[in-house]
């Protein structure tokens, strides 16, 4: 059974990428977590001590947050009736990025799924910085979804790797698991380096090829280029549906992995982004 925790700020970006879970994971049994978290713009002294309800107090922000929780919960039910699903509702007092983390261990959680942006989020960002953020501390997988991307499974996965890391602690069976639900093709992306490749990159390229044996999948070792302009170029050439990156501290994602770098490294935002966290 996939756990799939759907953060949502009710707006319709938050809806539209609790949909594409729905949709996506149809033909799967599936725990969708709802969760929401809350802070009231001024902080009452109740606030400051604690949560009201600890204090025995009436907690309006808690009542109105479960409130639209519910009725998020019978929306996205209405529009896909689906009996391998379940749904269950959470609201905090809590920054966002905490409490999803706190929610993914205690949950056990397999896979996050969010917007790209908030209710008043500005196009032109790419991802907004509770995206950003949960993606650099979770230790699941996380997906963020454009407001504008249909809502049809990835036929085409695009993976860009430098082939730096241990595929055994970057959860790739997350990705082949995921490719696999959606029938989709897994392409790696290899920019190589003028030196060529070490021993180790040669390693865990051979480990990759053999997870990936059961896979339709297909490698492409580009020559020396810019890396998010050869992403680009790939990604438009190619048709990708979704790109999956690897959290990794020793390799190119650190490098890429900033907000302010994110925002402005030219990845189109047009399509679906997984990120997937190294275990070290």
């Amino acid at each position: 059974m996939m756990r799939v925790l759907l953060p949502t700020d009710f707006s319709e970006n938050a809806f539209h990428a609790i949909s594409y879970a729905a949709k996506f994971f149809e033909n799967s049994t599936c725990i969708f977590y709802l969760v929401h978290t809350y802070t009231p713009p001024v902080y009452r002294v109740d606030y400051a001590m604690g949560s009201p309800g600890e204090l025995g107090l009436p907690d309006e922000f808690r009542y109105l947050a479960e409130e639209q929780l519910e009725n998020t919960r019978k929306r996205i039910k209405k529009a896909f009736d689906n009996p391998k699903h379940s749904y269950v509702t959470h609201a905090a007092f809590n920054r966002l990025e905490d409490e999803i983390l706190d929610v993914v261990q205690k949950e056990n959680i397999d896979l996050v799924i969010m917007g790209t942006q908030g209710a008043t989020g500005a196009k032109e960002i790419l991802f907004g910085s509770n995206t950003v953020h949960v993606m650099n501390k979770s230790n699941v997988p996380v997906i963020a979804i454009p407001a504008d991307y249909g809502l049809h499974a990835p036929e085409r996965i695009l993976f860009p790797t430098d082939f730096e890391i241990d595929f055994d602690r970057a959860n790739l069976n997350f990705l082949l698991q995921f490719a696999k639900i959606g029938h989709s093709k897994v392409y790696v992306l290899h920019v190589s380096a003028p030196q060529g490749p070490t021993e180790d990159q040669e390693n865990n390229r051979a480990k990759m090829e053999g997870m990936m044996l059961e896979q339709n999948h297909e490698f492409f070792n580009l020559p020396d280029q810019g890396l998010i302009e050869a992403i680009n170029a790939f990604q438009q050439e190619h048709a990708i549906d979704l790109i999956a990156m690897v959290r990794n501290k020793h390799s190119f994602m650190e490098r890429l992995f900033v907000e302010p770098i994110i925002k402005n490294m030219g990845l189109h935002s047009s399509i679906p982004f997984m990120v997937l966290p190294y275990n070290l």
